[in-house]
């Protein structure tokens, strides 16, 4: 399984001497990919925008959008070249994460029926279809179209969760690429969360409980004490999504310090 590490671009006030020291420390350290998370109504930075970023200070490392809400960007043939550029200047380094993701205060930002996203989003993804072959696409989501989608395009991956709650998911993905008729098997990813270093504990309560506000006190607070928060644990859970049939796991931050590519580098490369 491979390993890679999210860029802390959803951390709030993460500035670009981070970012690029992050970046550079990834690579270098030996993680498969960076990884982004994308929101619009939070103080985060822009994932493709992040990502062109970190392929300019490095050479080989895989870029991801994990998950980008494809549709916030209303004007699709902008949205593919953007993201084809990524690709196309990195080196062909970027795998496309999509998804029509849960937030209506995004939508109502962005004009959009948020009733509507799916059908929205399988017109995106016929439209990119063109530029991003199967290897290119892997789409997020636990919904009966998600596993759908997935199958169409490629691949799958899981936007947290725990290792025990991947296995029930694949078996619907594995369903859902027999009814296609595809060949072979599809991708299958997932995403976690850390925290490591000083006080790893409070770390993540005070990141998750803020970029999970929108759960409420109580879900969110839950959610930020389930973050695996030692180095036991964090390999306990790279076992655990390596027995359950994950192709790679992306660790993202709840800190921007760039300290916590190496912290994490120990633990798990």
């Amino acid at each position: 399984m491979k390993i890679g590490i999210g860029l802390p671009n959803t951390v709030p006030g993460t500035d670009g001497a981070q970012m690029r020291d992050w970046a550079v420390r990834a690579e270098q350290a030996g993680f498969s990919t960076l990884g982004t998370i994308d929101r619009l109504l939070y103080p985060n930075l822009e994932s493709l925008i992040a990502l062109w970023y970190a392929a300019a200070v490095t050479e080989r490392i895989g870029l991801l959008t994990s998950i980008l809400l494809a549709p916030l960007r209303t004007n699709t043939p902008l949205l593919a070249k953007q993201a084809e550029s990524v690709d196309r200047l990195s080196g062909g380094r970027l795998l496309l994460g999509l998804a029509p993701g849960g937030r209506e205060d995004d939508y109502e930002a962005s004009g959009v029926d948020f009733k509507k996203r799916g059908a929205i989003f399988d017109q995106q993804l016929e439209e990119m279809r063109p530029l991003f072959d199967s290897n290119k696409i892997v789409i997020g989501g636990r919904s009966d179209a998600a596993m759908r989608r997935a199958a169409q395009h490629g691949g799958w991956m899981m936007g947290g969760g725990a290792p025990d709650t991947f296995s029930p998911e694949l078996e619907r993905l594995n369903a859902a690429w027999a009814a296609a008729g595809r060949d072979g098997e599809p991708r299958k990813m997932s995403l976690a969360y850390f925290a490591l270093g000083d006080n790893p504990r409070e770390q993540a309560r005070t990141y998750i409980t803020d970029y999970y506000a929108f759960l409420g006190d109580e879900a969110a607070g839950g959610f930020a004490e389930s973050i695996p928060a030692d180095a036991d644990t964090i390999r306990g859970v790279v076992d655990a999504f390596a027995a359950a049939g994950c192709d790679e796991l992306v660790w993202f931050p709840t800190s921007s310090d760039p300290a916590q590519v190496d912290l994490l580098a120990e633990v798990v490369l």
